[in-house]
């Protein structure tokens, strides 16, 4: 049965791992696309927004929604009641806001926060309840949508708050805003300090530290395409492997974004192997056509199977929120990773095809890499001029010879002692996390 736009969206999976701020840009995506109903995505929102303090804009959608210039009653006590509430917190927080507005008192401050809480106390008469009120402050910004004055709040409380739940719970907000100021380098930095809390914090239960790292690695999802270096980033924390054991009991379908950044990403080939182990092992319980586009070249050698999912995966990433990212260029639209991702795909088939054939027929090859005889033959020419290819065009017989590679003794040495590094560190560091949770008990 063929599969549709909506089978390949991920949203119902993705959604729940968010803060509802974060499915806002999701759902103008998918209203863009026009995935679903435009009555279907304007419910959702009201919905969601219900839930946050951002009732102008819940108004606006009622009445877009239900064609009316009349917004329900409910609706208008809870924007009164929203005001009031913001008056109140900031008047609970003016202290500590006007210090924090006045350069020549933030100096005084330093990295001892006690003796940055005794100082505001004695000099200032700021205690515990006004850094609260600071905290509670920046939380009703950000359910408003004011994420630049929620990162502000929620960085000076950071300074300030000497309970360590509660700065790990400002620092999320912090990350949200970023991302949803879209503030990428400093969104990146904000993620990698939550991963460094959330690696070495002692949390209440085991399940507790997976939810933790499951749901960065959603939120990542935002930093990861859009950053310049993200398409590494995502490598290299999705493939630690307690984050790949979360993905593999709770949240396969991050194998995607994985997948796409792989195949996109040539540098990172050394760790495909790997991966591929992964998809194997995940075959039966998540199907993906960029999954199994991989699974396709690499375990069966499938490239007529392989050819096909090129067609879905094209489909999928440019309905995808976090994939289909557009570029608008003069009249035209694009979406740059899909044909970054197209140009790549092909070059996996034709490399793991002309390891098994010596020569192989322009005619084969061209229907393998979904492209006309021209295209194909521009292709690969392309291809040996920019010395990403040993091999040579027969035109006569209409055929490309692959040149036989001998294998470099030099970079097989170092493969295998990186390979070995990594196992050994692996099994030390297993050994440690076995001692002390012995001595715990």
């Amino acid at each position: 049965m063929a599969e549709t736009k909506e089978n390949y969206d991920l949203t119902p999976r993705v959604a729940p791992n968010l803060d509802r701020h974060l499915v806002f840009p999701i759902l103008e995506f998918l209203q863009e696309r026009q995935l679903y109903p435009d009555e279907q995505i304007l419910k959702f929102k009201i919905e969601l927004l219900n839930k946050t303090n951002m009732v102008d804009y819940a108004m606006d959608i009622h009445k877009s929604l239900y064609h009316t210039e009349d917004a329900p009653q409910d609706m208008v006590e809870r924007r009164a009641e929203v005001v009031a509430r913001l008056k109140s917190l900031e008047e609970a927080a003016a202290p500590l806001v006007t210090f924090l507005l006045n350069p020549n008192a933030v100096q005084e401050l330093r990295a001892d926060k006690q003796y940055n809480l005794q100082m505001l106390k004695e000099r200032y008469q700021i205690g515990p309840d006004q850094i609260e009120a600071l905290y509670q402050y920046a939380k009703f910004q950000f359910e408003c949508g004011n994420y630049s004055g929620a990162a502000d709040y929620l960085y000076q409380y950071r300074t300030l708050c000497s309970n360590l739940e509660r700065s790990l719970s400002a620092l999320w907000g912090k990350l949200a805003s970023e991302i949803l100021m879209q503030n990428w380098d400093i969104a990146l930095e904000e993620l990698n300090r939550v991963k460094e809390i959330i690696d070495s914090k002692s949390f209440a239960s085991p399940l507790n530290q997976v939810q933790n790292r499951i749901w960065l690695m959603h939120w990542g999802l935002y930093i990861f395409f859009n950053h310049e270096n993200g398409r590494t980033q995502i490598i290299d924390l999705f493939i630690q492997d307690k984050y790949m054991n979360a993905i593999q009991t709770s949240a396969p379908h991050l194998l995607r974004y994985l997948a796409t950044a792989f195949i996109v990403n040539k540098r990172r080939r050394p760790q495909l192997k790997e991966f591929i182990k992964v998809i194997q092992q995940e075959h039966y319980s998540y199907k993906d056509p960029i999954v199994e586009f991989l699974a396709c070249v690499f375990v069966n050698y499938d490239f007529d199977g392989a050819q096909r999912k090129m067609k879905e995966c094209e489909e999928v990433i440019v309905n995808d929120p976090f994939l289909g990212k557009r570029v608008e260029d003069g009249n035209f639209s694009t979406v740059p990773l899909k044909d970054e991702f197209l140009e790549n795909a092909r070059l996996f088939i034709f490399e793991t095809y002309c390891r098994i054939h010596q020569r192989i027929d322009m005619g084969v090859l061209a229907e393998k890499l979904n492209l006309n005889y021209e295209e194909a033959e521009r292709w690969i020419v392309n291809l040996i001029r920019t010395s990403k290819l040993d091999a040579k065009i027969d035109s006569e017989s209409g055929t490309v010879i692959m040149e036989p590679t001998q294998p470099n003794v030099h970079e097989q040495l170092v493969n295998h002692t990186k390979a070995l590094s990594g196992r050994t560190y692996k099994l030390v560091t297993q050994l440690l996390e076995h001692s002390q949770g012995q001595a715990a008990r």
